[in-house]
């Protein structure tokens, strides 16, 4: 069986690429012969959960268990913990040296300032004679300032003394810098490393999962998780998380220099902090709560768009442009004013906060000043404590803005982490192989099956199918017929019964090993975007040149390649407009004969043909039902006459089975299927040739 194959339900809609084979759409037709209908998919779903488009990128709904999702998210860290320490020691070296240098600015400051006092004071006195004149005259404040400043009077600014503190905050700022940008190259490499382990998860993930996951979600919302949602928690990784632990870092330090130059001021300047924190906060709470509006609004949009997309000849053909337009305005409606809403919000964080910093550098600068002119501190300690003051505020700044981006990386976090855990399908228990070659007998023995608990389906369904021999499946929209189909590839497992291939039962081998025994056909031809050549071959990865060209020819693929400018080395583009829809089907159907399946699955293959077309599409498909056991889907009547056995399904039950004559001849269910489709002479002229009537 061809890879592509093997997760491809028969009876489902063709798909664009390698996921979309397994992230099916949600169902397109109601009853048993596809996954739940419309009332079991509402039961599974409420508002919000399940929305999403393509290319919806972050959560549809807000984190609701943000601490135990963050907690998960820095788990993921784990296994580089190593390198985590070398980044958080690089940081704490950076912003060490970073808080250090304002308070050796300062001392600069006070070279500079005691220059200019000495050199106005008259050589050949003393400093303290100066101070002890000043309180003779009254002048106490200024003599405590003077006896806090290292003043030489008749002297100037030592310049030697301030190039090498200057030079000394150029070093420091430099090589505060180089840890920086290195923390940030190997931050860098520590996320591509886990966001890489995460996307292996996810790839892994989906091909545990059951069917039914992908048949009661959107495709649109399971692609958001696991490609926008994984991008996001890398960018909150790369940015927040390394902005937030250098804050917070800055905040620890720059607390710690204010309290060693001035705890009196440090008070002041603290003062700003349960002010900011609670405005974060509160602001904070509401743009979370906005922003997952925005991004389940963004989701349903982007879902609408996709759907628009994927049937716009649909569209056209029933005029519903304007329809479609009014809906795509009215979810873009909702979009624009929950954005609006989300980024004015959260806009107003930084406001807010400057404006408490602000209030709290006008209390630092009075205080500060006064302390200044009485002796209390110096005019450098002074410098650096505004300078610390307003560094303060910048790092709880950038905090509160990286506080948005982690909120919603942890809301992405909890939708993959979500997806990550959903209940897979059961463990393989493989206990019995096939051989390389089998015979293709398969035996249904009182099987029992159904989507819902509360919707039977399939029940207590008996039958047999010989070795080489061609089974019809035929029967009304919803009686069970690609149903039958997916229990033989354990795309669902069965409530009750059993299904056995060559006396072995199909729950005792791995799923790999039974799949790789069937090749299926669908109604919707699906090819990849590659050479005509590769799509064949990719029946068989290992097929060599012969095999494809003769599976090629055997399907009447060889015929219009031929013909093509470029041969088997023909593009096939995206949407595989480039080859007709006979063409393409011809191509699915050569994939399949060189994969050699020992069993066959049809399903509807000819249904999107035309009648030219059919003609070899059906000698096509001759070919490859030689010598192996088929199982052939068909509303079409005309398809299976010459099949050995042909099953009448009504609700999920088998009520005839015979030969093509032996049914005519009942007057029953098949009889009716087949006045339905031909009446009068034609009827009488399909008994005897169905092609002629056709033609």
């Amino acid at each position: 069986m061809s890879t592509n194959e093997k997760t491809m339900p028969a009876g489902k809609p063709a798909h664009t690429t390698a996921a979309d084979a397994t992230l099916s759409n949600a169902p397109d037709t109601a009853g048993a012969d596809g996954p739940p209908d419309d009332d079991f998919y509402e039961e599974e779903f409420t508002p919000g959960e399940a929305d999403g488009g393509m290319f919806g990128a972050v959560p549809a709904k807000k984190a609701e268990h943000f601490w135990p999702s963050a907690k998960r998210l820095m788990g993921l860290l784990k296994p580089e913990r190593a390198g985590i320490i070398v980044v958080l020691a690089m940081v704490t070296v950076a912003v060490v040296l970073n808080v250090i240098a304002p308070r050796i600015l300062g001392q600069a400051m006070d070279v500079i300032f005691a220059g200019v006092v000495g050199k106005q004071l008259p050589a050949g006195a003393t400093k303290d004679q100066f101070i002890a004149g000043l309180r003779a005259q009254g002048q106490d404040n200024f003599a405590d300032m003077l006896a806090r400043m290292d003043v030489v009077p008749g002297a100037g600014v030592d310049f030697q003394q301030l190039a090498y503190l200057i030079s000394v905050v150029l070093v420091m700022y430099f090589v505060a810098n180089i840890f920086l940008w290195l923390q940030g190259y190997v931050l860098n490499i520590l996320v591509m490393r886990v966001v890489r382990k995460l996307r292996d998860d996810t790839e892994k993930k989906l091909n545990k999962l059951p069917l039914n996951y992908f048949d009661t979600r959107q495709r649109g919302d399971i692609l958001s998780r696991v490609t926008n949602d994984v991008d996001n928690i890398q960018q909150a990784l790369q940015q927040a998380f390394a902005q937030l632990v250098n804050s917070a870092l800055t905040v620890i330090g720059i607390v710690i220099m204010m309290f060693i130059v001035s705890w009196q001021l440090a008070l002041i300047a603290l003062v700003a902090l349960p002010l900011s924190a609670l405005a974060a906060g509160i602001i904070g709470s509401r743009s979370q709560k906005l922003f997952a509006a925005q991004w389940k609004n963004t989701g349903e949009l982007n879902g609408q768009i996709e759907e628009s997309f994927s049937g716009h000849d649909i569209v056209r053909v029933f005029g519903r442009d304007a329809d479609m337009l009014a809906r795509f305005d009215e979810r873009n409606e909702e979009l624009y004013r929950a954005s609006f809403g989300a980024q004015f919000v959260s806009g107003m964080i930084m406001p807010v906060m400057q404006f408490v910093s602000y209030l709290s550098y006008v209390g630092i600068a009075v205080v500060g000043g006064l302390r200044v002119a009485s002796g209390g501190m110096s005019l450098g300690d002074a410098t650096a404590f505004i300078q610390y003051s307003r560094e303060f505020t910048q790092p709880l700044g950038q905090m509160a803005g990286m506080a948005n981006m982690l909120q919603s990386g942890v809301a992405s976090a909890e939708r993959v982490f979500e997806f990550l855990d959903a209940e897979e399908q059961n463990a393989e228990t493989a206990t019995e192989h096939l051989p390389a070659k089998t015979d293709g007998h398969v035996d249904f023995r009182r099987v029992t099956f159904s989507y819902s608990p509360d919707k039977p389906l399939i029940e207590d369904l008996s039958f047999t199918a010989e070795p080489g021999n061609t089974v019809a499946i035929v029967g009304p929209t919803g009686a069970g017929k690609t149903t039958l189909v997916n229990l033989v590839m354990r795309f669902y497992e069965l409530n009750g019964g059993s299904i056995t291939l060559d006396g072995v039962d199909v729950t005792q081998l791995s799923r790999a090993e039974l799949r790789s025994k069937v090749g299926m056909v669908l109604q919707d031809a699906w090819l990849f975007g590659g050479t005509i050549y590769d799509n064949i071959r990719y029946g068989k990865l290992d097929a060599t040149e012969e095999q494809v060209l003769e599976a090629a020819r055997a399907t009447f693929v060889d015929r219009f390649v031929r013909a093509l400018p470029d041969g088997y080395d023909t593009i096939i583009d995206e949407e595989g407009n480039n080859v007709s829809a006979g063409e393409k089907q011809l191509i699915t159907i050569a994939r399949a004969f060189v994969a050699n399946p020992s069993l066959l699955i049809l399903d509807e293959a000819t249904s999107s043909v035309d009648t030219r077309t059919e003609v070899l599409v059906q000698k096509a498909m001759a070919a490859l039902r030689t010598d192996r056991t088929s199982f052939v889907i068909a509303h079409r009547l005309s398809t299976i006459r010459d099949a050995d056995t042909i099953l009448v399904m009504e609700a999920g039950r088998i009520v005839e089975q015979g030969r093509h004559s032996e049914l005519l001849e009942l007057k029953g269910a098949y009889y009716r299927l087949y006045m339905s489709q031909f009446a009068g002479e034609d009827a009488e002229a399909f008994a005897e040739d169905p092609m002629a009537v056709r033609s």
